[in-house]
């Protein structure tokens, strides 16, 4: 999956201190200023972009943790 969509979002939502435009795809988002109030806007925003619903089971600041993570759970979640 191209993660171009979901640094977009977080430019948008995430609210961040640092640029997303300098994170890694592995970048650790809490450190870059993700907060749990800002993770809510976040997690909406994407299901809304990617007509998705993140399940109970997947809400944890480990799937919120990297671009990667976003990534990967957006993956399993539309197969």
């Amino acid at each position: 999956m191209s993660t171009d969509k979901i640094r977009e979002i977080l430019t948008s939502h995430g609210r961040l201190t640092e640029s997303v435009d300098n994170l890694k795809d592995d970048s650790d988002l809490y450190q870059a200023g993700l907060t749990s109030l800002a993770t809510v806007g976040l997690m909406l925003a994407l299901e809304d972009e990617f007509d998705i619903e993140f399940p109970d089971s997947v809400l944890s600041r480990k799937t919120f943790g990297s671009i990667n993570s976003i990534a990967d759970t957006i993956e399993d979640l539309t197969d």
